[in-house]
């Protein structure tokens, strides 16, 4: 790939998703963009990229991006997290919505729809405390094709060893020939719809806990920045907010503070 084409590509990526491509990530992009190529009958990557440059359909820039920005999940992924949200940030919110018994999390970036499944099945198990309750989850993702397959439900098996206790897979999932169903019932817990993280947010409503892990590694600090500023205006004062470990807001927004004992999760700040 020459410089001039590495150039356009990269700068396209990073106005339509945030996504930094550095030069040593040729091959990356070659890796994901050339099927697109193929796909859609221009075989090479030269190919796709000169239709792009010559105004390409949306459909086409949009499958581009999505292709880039696709990023693999798993159940219950670091552990400690969900563990945090179980016996800290659970407990909390309940006590603190305790007058109108009901609240809201975000899995952003929530990819094939493991996060936010991980969620559904701790508020499965903790049911008895929920009772009466009204509880929404939201996955978001700037991937039509992702959002389609966390909406069905259907992992293979490497995907439901990956992280996912087997008491859980016995209790929410039906093995169906090679693959593992989702309970229906946890399903309906969860609700997706497409999104980027840097367009409007207004039309999600405002969130108690956002999840919005393994994400901002992919920005440079000015688009982390933004994406902290708009995500802290989902959020009440008293909200609560989950990033990756290798994820911090310090040096990066004051809109956060981190929460003390509680490493990746994180305060509105005052």
């Amino acid at each position: 790939m020459n410089p001039w084409d590495f150039e356009f590509i990269a700068t396209l990526l990073k106005q339509r998703s945030g996504l930094v491509v550095s030069k040593d990530k040729v091959y990356l992009l070659e890796s994901r963009l050339v099927p697109v190529a193929r796909k859609h009958g221009h075989g090479t990557l030269d190919a796709l990229i000169a239709k792009l440059r010559s105004g390409a359909a949306e459909p086409l820039v949009r499958e581009v991006v999505e292709a880039m920005t696709t990023n693999e999940s798993f159940f219950f992924r670091d552990g400690k997290p969900f563990e945090l949200f179980r016996t800290e940030t659970l407990p909390f919110i309940l006590k603190a919505r305790a007058a109108k018994k009901s609240f809201r999390i975000w899995s952003a970036a929530c990819s094939t729809g493991q996060e936010a499944y991980s969620l559904a099945m701790i508020l499965r198990e903790e049911a008895a405390k929920l009772a009466g309750w009204r509880v929404e989850i939201v996955g978001t993702d700037l991937s039509t094709e992702v959002l389609e397959r966390a909406k069905a439900g259907l992992y293979t098996q490497f995907e439901v060893q990956r992280g996912l206790p087997v008491q859980l897979l016995i209790k929410n999932f039906v093995q169906k020939n090679e693959m593992w169903e989702l309970d229906p019932a946890v399903r309906a817990m969860v609700q997706y719809r497409p999104l980027n993280l840097l367009g409007d947010l207004a039309s999600l409503g405002t969130f108690d806990v956002v999840f919005c892990r393994n994400v901002l590694i992919y920005f440079d600090q000015p688009t982390k920045t933004t994406v902290l500023e708009r995500i802290s205006k989902t959020m009440p004062q008293d909200g609560v907010l989950f990033l990756g470990g290798a994820e911090t807001v310090l040096g990066i927004s004051d809109r956060f503070k981190p929460m003390p004992g509680q490493r990746g999760v994180y305060a509105m700040a005052a």
